[in-house]
């Protein structure tokens, strides 16, 4: 029987990611070879990545938000309460 023909792919990666990635890995019965192989032929059958993929930002409505907590921890005349109840209170004010 012949051996199926493969061709050798270089990649750049941080060591750490490569340890960790092999263990995981090893731990689910393969190599790095045979993971990276399962994700490209995923990837053909999908026509583009096979899981989601997004950007590390958050939305700008979030993005409004943290600034403004920021802002507020920054404030040294921001309200600040002890408890929710005298947040509740002042609320109702």
């Amino acid at each position: 029987m012949a051996k199926a023909k493969t061709t050798r792919i270089t990649v750049r990666l941080n060591p750490q990611v490569k340890e960790d990635a092999e263990k995981l890995f090893a731990d689910l019965g393969m190599n790095l070879s045979a993971a990276i192989n399962i994700f490209l032929h995923q990837a053909l059958i999908a026509r583009g990545f096979p899981f989601p993929v997004r950007c590390g930002t958050s939305n700008i409505t979030t993005l409004s938000a943290m600034r403004e907590a920021v802002e507020l921890s920054n404030d040294p005349d921001a309200k600040t309460f002890s408890s929710v109840k005298e947040l509740m209170a002042d609320l109702k004010k």
